[in-house]
């Protein structure tokens, strides 16, 4: 499974920024699908989860009302919409499919990876 995350880029903050995650023309099936960050010098973190049925996304919670995850099987997409936006947000942003069943917060249980996307929110 290939995947690519794109979109990012330097925002002001309270700006917004809409990410993809798209999977390669030749993956086949769905996955599970999550969005991860890490800032410089921080650990990585959980951001948001989307099952690959498209059932009830899940938001970190300290980032509802801000984030929103949502995909698009037929376009092999998933997107990580950002609304006001905050510097604390600045990060790369992963995304990655799950096939191994585990908590969906621990990126150990996430058997791909795509190259990440740097946000950076200017105050």
């Amino acid at each position: 499974v290939q995947l690519q995350a794109s979109g990012g880029g330097l925002v002001q903050e309270g700006g917004s920024l809409r990410l993809s995650c798209t999977a390669a023309e030749r993956t086949s099936g769905t996955y599970n699908i999550a969005w991860f960050r890490q800032a410089p010098g921080k650990e990585r973190e959980f951001v948001a989860h989307i099952a690959r049925n498209s059932g009830p996304p899940f938001v970190r919670e300290v980032l509802r009302g801000r984030f929103t995850i949502a995909r698009d099987n037929a376009k092999k997409t998933v997107y990580l919409q950002m609304n006001k936006l905050e510097p604390g947000d600045t990060a790369v942003y992963h995304c990655a499919a799950q096939v191994t069943v585990g908590t969906i917060s621990d990126p150990g249980n996430y058997d791909y990876w795509g190259r990440g996307t740097l946000v950076t929110v200017s105050s």
